[in-house]
């Protein structure tokens, strides 16, 4: 049996605040989720191992997951946490969709650290919302335009959480 290739890639987690970057982070790394909000101030890191199997071998990926506040006061510095990014998450709030407006703003900005950083479109707290179907087709094309694939999510239920970070991941471990 061949030898696990391991790689480390640092995947940040963009979005305005309360959009649920830290719940998906949390359900993610922790598969845990808490309802009581409190303002990321700054950054907090979090990491787990998924492994992606591939025709000659298994590809352990540890995802460095940098949940980075969603404050506007944030914005000056968020380049320099965006650094080394290997990829990112762009998350928003359903049952809010001027959050969704703002994505190609953050979208810009892992692009002038990382131009070739994957993204992918978390579209969080589908649970709060009778009929999705509007907002995800705004959605889905703005994720055409910006070359990602959105994935609805529930943090609080766990919903499609696994498998956005999981294809990620796969996508980076193509890199490897």
């Amino acid at each position: 049996m061949t030898t696990p290739l391991v790689l480390g890639r640092k995947v940040c987690l963009l979005g305005d605040f309360a959009v649920g970057k830290t719940s998906l982070a949390r359900r993610f790394v922790y598969d845990r989720f808490d309802d009581t909000y409190i303002s990321t101030i700054g950054v907090k890191v979090s990491r787990k191992v998924v492994m992606v199997p591939r025709a000659d071998r298994v590809v352990e990926v540890a995802l460095i997951v940098w949940d980075l506040a969603g404050s506007e006061e944030f914005g000056a510095v968020r380049a320099s946490y965006l650094r080394g990014a290997a990829g990112a998450l762009l998350v928003f709030d359903l049952s809010r969709p001027e959050t969704l407006e703002r994505l190609p703003a953050y979208a810009a900005q892992i692009r002038q650290t990382s131009p070739a950083a994957p993204l992918a479109i978390a579209a969080n707290k589908v649970d709060l919302v009778a009929d999705p179907a509007t907002v995800l087709a705004e959605a889905n094309a703005m994720a055409a335009r910006l070359g990602a694939p959105i994935v609805p999510t529930s943090a609080k239920r766990g919903d499609a959480v696994e498998d956005l970070f999981r294809n990620l991941a796969e996508r980076l471990a193509g890199e490897g």
